[in-house]
């Protein structure tokens, strides 16, 4: 059994900043971010929590999705994974990360963007597990701006687009599929509560997950479906470099004001999701939106 002194030791290790500097254009690729991200988890012990389940989880090519995923098959749970096309690559390393479990494994890229895909992706995630338990939204659109007069309506709509009316048309594709003891988990975020003075569009976003996450949970209540969202910290994820309103300089030092004084690792984010997942944890919690914000505190 690890002692005291051994967990502690392992959070030492956490990568810290300063990283290299870097920047990659387009979404990013979690091959090329240094250090790699961690998303193995190898702490973690699996129950069979989600045994049989079927999850659908959006933006699982690298970060957060992608951890996520992997605990999610470590615990039992067949798998459809959204991304975009340009992330195939990541996708095809979660895939093979995934598949380890002894789980399915369905890549299913699109642009969640359009209103379309979002009904579509469900329809076919139902066809391809035989049904659906367990949605997880989680993929995002984020770029810094010095002031809210660079903030062009078409980022905004982008912006908008992705976190948050998918989430919404997920959920309300996906309503009818889901049965009693079904969970929906979005992945909202610290500025959602805190707010970012260079994000002004992405933190909306995650205030409108937020709240619509509360609004959704309340109706879904008396049918059995719990509906919640997890609001991380800053998170070492391809996310980063592939700001454009985040120089290089600025990546390397992401995360150092945090008062943990680095960003977490998605492992340390995934187990949440499971949680949350899982009925056997969390069967009493719907509405919650929980803070994993490395010792930022707020009762928003």
């Amino acid at each position: 059994m690890a002692t005291n002194g051994t967990h502690k030791a392992d959070a030492q290790r956490k990568p810290r900043p300063p990283f290299p500097a870097q920047h990659q254009d387009g979404t990013g690729e979690e091959s090329k971010l240094e250090p790699r991200p961690r998303f193995e988890a190898p702490e973690y012990r699996a129950a069979g929590k989600l045994k049989g389940r079927k999850a659908l989880i959006t933006g699982a090519d690298s970060g957060i999705g992608r951890a996520v995923a992997v605990l999610f098959a470590r615990e039992g749970a067949d798998l459809v994974l959204s991304y975009l096309p340009q992330e195939q690559a990541d996708a095809e390393e979660t895939r093979r990360a995934v598949e380890r479990a002894g789980v399915q494994c369905h890549l299913l890229p699109g642009d969640l963007s359009e209103a379309q895909f979002c009904t579509a992706l469900v329809e076919a995630a139902v066809r391809k597990l035989g049904g659906l338990d367990l949605l997880v939204s989680n993929a995002a659109h984020q770029s810094r701006k010095e002031s809210l007069d660079k903030l062009t309506d078409e980022e905004l709509e982008h912006t908008f687009q992705t976190n948050i009316f998918a989430y919404i048309r997920l959920a309300r594709a996906a309503l009818p599929h889901l049965k009693p003891g079904a969970a929906i988990i979005a992945t909202s975020s610290e500025t959602g509560i805190l707010g970012s003075a260079k994000l002004p569009d992405y933190s909306a976003t995650k205030g409108a997950i937020n709240a619509f996450t509360k609004t959704l949970a309340q109706e879904l209540v008396s049918k059995g479906i719990r509906v919640n969202a997890v609001a991380p910290g800053p998170v070492w994820t391809p996310l980063n470099p592939s700001d454009a309103g985040l120089p290089p300089e600025k990546v390397s030092e992401f995360g150092k004001q945090n008062p943990s004084g680095r960003p977490a690792q998605p492992e340390e984010l995934a187990p949440a999701y499971v949680f949350l997942a899982s009925n056997a944890d969390s069967s009493y919690i719907t509405g919650t939106v929980l803070q994993v914000m490395g010792g930022q505190t707020s009762g928003g």
